[in-house]
């Protein structure tokens, strides 16, 4: 296949405790990191042969950004985005692209609490 993929994996609410964020508090005692994470690639070849080889193993996608999100703590949410998609681009050559969304549930800005705040990244093999 010419180009970007329009096929896509979609893994979706994955949930990890971080200690993420500018905050002395966030960084002590950490918060849930709820992540997203949508894979671009050509999947008709998995498709055509059920061989898991041609594909991505969504077991090590998750293992990769449980490992991003519960290590090494970062002060904003955009670094931790941009931590798992590097990560996954390198460790997966079949990914064309990649999109990661990272939110933080419940977050008070002043006396008003959020449902929650997110950043958004879309990264391209380069």
């Amino acid at each position: 296949m010419n180009g970007e993929s329009h096929d896509r994996i979609l893994l979706e609410g994955m949930i990890f405790h971080g200690h993420h964020g500018i905050l002395p508090a966030e960084r002590e005692l950490g918060q849930p990191f709820v992540v997203d994470i949508e894979l671009r690639l050509d999947l008709r070849p998995a498709g055509l042969s059920d061989d898991l080889a041609k594909t991505v193993d969504y077991g090590e996608v998750h293992r990769l950004a449980k490992q991003v999100v519960e290590g090494e703590p970062a002060g904003l949410t955009e670094t931790v985005a941009e931590r798992i998609a590097n990560a996954t681009l390198e460790e997966y050559p079949l990914v064309d692209v990649v999109r990661v969304k990272v939110k933080k549930p419940n977050v008070r800005l002043g006396d008003t609490v959020l449902d929650g705040s997110a950043v958004e990244i879309l990264r391209r093999k380069s």
